[in-house]
């Protein structure tokens, strides 16, 4: 900003409505657990992609869609967007099944909230700020997670995400035709100057220590896995245990491996959150499991080394029962590590707001690593009550929601300044 510049409307944060529209978007595929399912790109997400879209044009914004159903709404810079790369702030608004109401909504709506706040005071940035949406972040109904921002940066094409199926059969590109979100553009079709997201924690460390802010340097890899037994189905009272081929005695045993790694490693998680057995009677030893596992650690040898004893323990463990084992793998993402200087900016941001706050990594995925392939990128925390997320009982503070949106407001009106 000009010093010289008398006329200039401060930047003021609207957080009423921002906690009215978090209410309103999270009423949005509202299920009977009491939480809301809106898995991406189904017509659950497409009526919150509505109601985004709509807020979007309430303030002018110029709203476009890439081919991979990317949202993305433009405040142009001076002299109609020539000044220089955009700032995006953005997150994703599709859910896991049963879910909080903050987890990617919140930074979304945030990043709507710093447009608003632009709109509201007359100023005009020196260059574009975009709020962008991503698709399927989550990862639930489609595979790989943060599928939306990988495009965008490049990892995958957009004819490979499109052509992603579901558990029945029915492709990203189906579904976003369905609810009308196939749009014209190419995946990439603009140079982002840097990223910046919002996002509650999503696990217990700021609430545990009683801070308003995380400062996000990094987040560790993931590695997914599905991996299948398949045995012999048969009389589960006359055949004897040594003779047995049984594929679910392979899952359980390799499930419990996958613990006893993630225990002794002190920094690894492992997590099983689905199996199935085939054919499912009480009374047939199983000739089929099917498992995923879910792999994460914030070193990327570590990771690679805990890649390499899931795949030897199963394929050994076959061996041994006369068993076949498959391991497919379903995702597989390095440990990201963010723009020191953003990261810097966001903390002294933090302090002059007189937040306390703390430097960590997240344990989550988030859209944010892709991005940092493409541009200098940061994420902003706050607390998660009890450390609950991807659950009802999902809980942030309406204080520390605006403190959160505060901190991203004044970070983008620092980058956004005019020199």
């Amino acid at each position: 900003m000009k010093k010289d510049d008398q006329n200039v409307q401060p930047l003021r944060l609207d957080g009423q409505t921002l906690v009215d529209q978090l209410q309103i978007l999270a009423s949005v595929g509202s299920d009977p657990r009491g939480g809301r399912t809106r898995l991406a790109a189904s017509k659950e997400e497409g009526e919150g992609r509505d109601l985004l879209v709509e807020w979007m044009k309430e303030l002018d914004l110029e709203v476009k869609v890439d081919s991979v159903g990317n949202i993305f709404g433009l405040l142009h810079g001076e002299e109609g967007g020539a000044g220089g790369s955009p700032l995006v702030l953005g997150s994703h608004i599709d859910t896991v099944i049963s879910a909080g109401p903050y987890d990617g909504c919140f930074g979304v709506l945030s990043a709507l909230a710093v447009a608003r706040a632009f709109r509201t005071a007359g100023r005009t940035p020196s260059r574009p700020l975009v709020v962008a949406a991503f698709t399927n972040e989550e990862g639930v109904r489609f595979q790989p997670d943060m599928l939306g921002s990988l495009c965008f940066a490049g990892g995958i094409s957009p004819e490979e995400a499109l052509a992603v199926t579901d558990s029945h059969g029915v492709s990203l590109e189906e579904s976003l035709k369905e609810i009308g979100y196939n749009g014209p553009l190419t995946s990439g079709f603009f140079a982002p100057g840097e990223y910046l997201e919002l996002h509650v924690e999503q696990g217990p460390i700021l609430d545990r220590e009683g801070l308003s802010i995380g400062v996000v340097e990094g987040v560790q890899g993931i590695s997914w896995w599905r991996v299948a037994f398949r045995g012999k189905a048969n009389h589960a009272g006359t055949t004897p245990t040594a003779l047995r081929s049984d594929a679910g005695y392979g899952a359980a045993r390799t499930i419990v491996f996958l613990r006893e790694l993630a225990l002794s490693s002190g920094t690894t998680l492992g997590t099983v959150g689905t199996l199935s057995l085939e054919p499912g009677a009480v009374n047939i030893i199983p000739s089929k499991a099917v498992f995923t596992a879910d792999i994460r650690d914030p070193s990327e040898e570590r990771l690679a080394e805990a890649d390499d004893k899931l795949k030897a323990f199963a394929e050994e463990l076959a061996s041994a029962e006369g068993l076949e084992v498959t391991l497919e793998r379903l995702a597989r993402f390095s440990p990201v590590v963010f723009s020191q200087s953003l990261c810097a900016l966001v903390e002294e941001t933090a302090r002059e707001l007189g937040l306390s706050s703390r430097r960590m990594t997240s344990g989550a995925g988030h859209d944010a690593q892709m991005m940092a392939r493409i541009c200098p990128t940061a994420m902003i925390f706050v607390p998660s009550r009890g450390g609950i997320s991807h659950s009802p009982d999902e809980h942030t503070d309406r204080a520390d929601l605006l403190a959160g949106a505060e901190v991203l407001l004044r970070t983008a009106e620092k980058l956004l300044a005019k020199e």
